[in-house]
């Protein structure tokens, strides 16, 4: 590297300087630790504080703190810090965050404290000069020296360019983005909306499309397999087929994750191509409702899985969420020995399991439900929920309503009728709600959320596993509403287990809701 310096570079002017110079340049200053950087006013968007959260990206680089919405935009936070020294300490909530916008991408830098306005003369500027490398330098992102005070103040130039462009740091187009998404409001209304699942695996969310699950399921005990190894756990039995379980933290590089809540943990079943893998999660939390340009984009961030980061959704009460595409997670040659070979490998079990249970590719049809608690466990066809959201106190109450009308929910811009189900079939209430959900249905132009104990699984149901409710249930007329379903699913859970479910439809619930409150037009 050369340093080339200009004449008298010891004479210094500051933020006072009372009259500009023609040939002046505006600079930021700010110190990370006790150094002092610079960089051009021109592209220093604004100076936030450091955010509530900021969302961990997996196989992503020591330096990349992670990502954050700020009105709208997903910004990227780099740890100048690291980015020097892999040793340095990690981000807290006493650093301060520079938004660099630069060529319409915009990046976050950490630093410590804000510095000053500086007007800066040529002759106070050095320049730095690197040979060619091989690969990339990250101390390329300094360009340059400030010299101020006679020499005594030394700051360096930071290029915006260069850190824009550091590998593995994610561009994002954030002026285009947000510009079309103002462009797109307006037809949110007739737009269809896209439907995901949302799961965490350690303090990060991550999101499927609804369409790649098959289902959801309670960890079952594993059986062992000659594939085990870090990524591969083991294997289950899924109608009749051996489907290898793959630890979700491992696959992203988190390994170390403490799992805190073993019972909460769920085996999520993707269809990837013509194969399924169970993937090993810390929970399973909610559905998830999202138009397309709402996923903000988050391009290349790591070499390794790359293609599998399809963008990020960010909604208010649920922050960020990394959405992902699972025909991408895996290559070609890693699904043939997942989950083919584990097919091959145990061929005499799966024949063996396909005696007791419909063949894969069955021409029986299936229906995808949702499994949720109120005192007893209930399924209800996923195509009747429009999306599913956490409960949350502090809903308008609007005074002369029955009192199974909890409240009045502003769901992006559109207000939703909740209605608390234990109050309408005279259950006791709940003393807590901490796993309370809410069950968005549609009636018409209008939507109305249905208050549950729990969610608790997606699951694949046979047509063969479907009955009529019995006559001798439906004849009682106790205050239960399994007693106004009209179907039962009876299902197979294990060797010799089976489970009853009454099936819950929403055009039942809403003649019960008529005759409760003939005041609302239900028709």
């Amino acid at each position: 590297m050369e340093i080339l310096e200009a004449p008298d570079a010891g004479l210094a002017t500051k933020a006072e300087t009372r009259e500009p110079l023609a040939a002046t340049e505006l600079f930021g200053s700010f110190f990370l630790g006790k150094e002092e950087f610079a960089l051009p006013a021109s592209c220093i968007r604004e100076v936030v504080n450091f955010p509530e959260k900021i969302t961990a990206i997996p196989l992503s680089p020591l330096f990349l703190t992670g990502i954050f919405t700020l009105r709208g935009t997903v910004i990227p936070v780099v740890n100048l810090g690291r980015l020097f020294d892999p040793e340095a300490a990690d981000a807290d909530n006493s650093h301060k965050i520079a938004i660099i916008d630069y060529q319409q991408v915009q990046v976050g830098i950490l630093f410590h404290a804000t510095g000053e306005i500086l007007r800066v003369r040529p002759e106070q500027r050095s320049t730095m000069r690197y040979g060619a490398r091989g690969g990339r330098d990250v101390h390329g992102v300094v360009t340059g020296t400030i010299q101020l005070e006679n020499g005594a103040r030394l700051l360096q130039i930071l290029d915006a360019a260069t850190l824009i462009n550091i590998e593995n740091v994610p561009q994002v187009l954030a002026l285009k983005a947000a510009s079309r998404k103002q462009e797109n409001n307006l037809f949110h209304l007739q737009a269809e909306r896209r439907q995901c699942v949302r799961f965490h695996v350690g303090s990060t969310s991550f999101a499927f499309e609804m369409s790649a699950i098959r289902e959801i399921i309670v960890v079952p005990e594993l059986q062992s397999s000659v594939l085990n190894s870090n990524l591969c756990l083991g294997r289950i039995n899924f109608r009749g087929s051996p489907v290898a379980v793959v630890d979700f933290s491992t696959l992203l590089g988190a390994g170390h994750v403490v799992h805190q809540s073993p019972t909460d943990q769920r085996i999520v079943i993707a269809r990837i191509g013509d194969a399924s893998v169970g993937f090993l999660v810390d929970s399973v939390d909610n559905i998830v409702s999202f138009f397309t340009d709402e996923l903000l984009p988050i391009p290349l961030l790591s070499k390794a899985r790359a293609g599998m980061f399809g963008g990020c959704i960010s909604q208010p009460g649920i922050g960020e969420i990394i959405f992902l595409d699972h025909e991408k997670i895996f290559s070609r040659t890693e699904i043939v020995e997942i989950s083919h070979g584990h097919a091959n490998l145990y061929q005499d079990e799966v024949q063996t399991a396909g005696r007791r249970h419909e063949p894969e590719n069955s021409t029986v049809q299936r229906k995808v439900y949702i499994t949720f608690t109120l005192e007893n466990t209930f399924a209800v066809e996923i195509r009747q929920i429009r999306e599913i959201i956490d409960f949350s106190e502090g809903m308008t109450d609007p005074p002369g309503m029955p009192p199974f009308m909890h409240g009045i929910l502003n769901l992006r811009q559109q207000m939703i009728s909740v209605i608390d189900l234990r109050c309408l079939y005279r259950m006791p209430p709940l003393n807590d709600r901490t796993g309370t959900k809410i069950l968005i249905v549609e009636r018409g132009e209008e939507r109305y959320g249905l208050m549950v104990d729990t969610v608790e699984n997606i699951i694949t149901v046979a047509d063969g596993d479907r009955f009529p409710t019995p006559k001798i249930m439906r004849s009682n007329v106790a205050e239960d509403l399994r007693h106004e379903m009209e179907e039962v699913i009876d299902m197979a859970t294990g060797e010799n287990a089976r489970q009853t479910l009454s099936v819950f439809e929403s055009e039942v619930f809403f003649k019960r809701l008529a005759r409760e409150w003939p005041e609302a037009n239900f028709s």
